[in-house]
């Protein structure tokens, strides 16, 4: 297993790998499980990727930067990227839970990778951690923004529109075009009697939606 990160005090990495079905086997040896790391990590998380999102996303709205940060931080993401960096072949788990397949369940490797998370900002401090998070979930993000970007445009304009102006914005279908059973609409989105932006789609939801992502664009320039 390779994270990207080299610890300097080892017992750190042995401890974020611990699952508390092994520590409560091995009792006797004072091994300690990965919970109290992954709480710590679960907070240096969340504040790295909105910090992250907050910077990046400079027109969004706090309820959709809440949302995309909750689809990046959740247990099946985090499960995924544990996989894909083999932590779950690393796991120290007690024997039954690893009978049961404990290596491929998700909310242990999702709370293990909180735990490395706490392990890193131990050993080194906020920005191997910020690396760590942002190296692992910083393409994940590019995906999903673009899918929240097109989830609901027309809101989004609405409330970065409102910040200065309380004028209405106007949506206008311009033109359609093709055989009745697929359509192409037009439409432009207004405010002030300024054209914001231009958006085509196979209806004029869509074509109206598509609009507000442009000017949305145009407004971020």
């Amino acid at each position: 297993m390779d994270i990207g990160y080299t610890f300097k005090d080892k017992a750190l990495m042995t401890a974020a790998l611990c699952h508390s079905s092994y520590a409560n086997e091995h009792k006797d040896e004072g091994i300690e499980c990965n919970e109290r790391l992954e709480f710590l990590g679960d907070s240096i998380l969340g504040f790295v990727i909105a910090e992250y999102l907050y910077s990046k996303f400079p027109l969004w709205p706090e309820g959709k930067l809440s949302k995309l940060r909750a689809s990046v931080v959740c247990e099946t993401m985090l499960a995924k990227k544990g996989r894909d960096l083999g932590i779950n072949e690393d796991l120290a788990l007690g024997r039954g839970e690893k009978l049961t397949g404990g290596n491929d369940r998700s909310s242990i490797i999702a709370d293990a990778v909180e735990a490395i998370i706490g392990a890193v900002y131990l050993d080194g401090g906020i920005e191997p951690v910020k690396k760590f998070i942002l190296s692992m979930l910083a393409e994940e993000i590019e995906t999903l923004c673009t899918s929240f970007e097109k989830m609901d445009s027309k809101t989004m304009l609405q409330e970065i529109i409102q910040k200065d102006s309380m004028n209405p914005i106007e949506y206008e279908i311009t033109g359609e075009s093709g055989p009745a059973h697929s359509k192409i609409f037009e439409a432009v989105v207004k405010h002030n009697g300024k054209m914001l932006g231009k958006g085509v789609g196979h209806s004029k939801k869509e074509a109206e939606q598509n609009a507000a992502a442009q000017a949305i664009k145009m407004l971020k320039k």
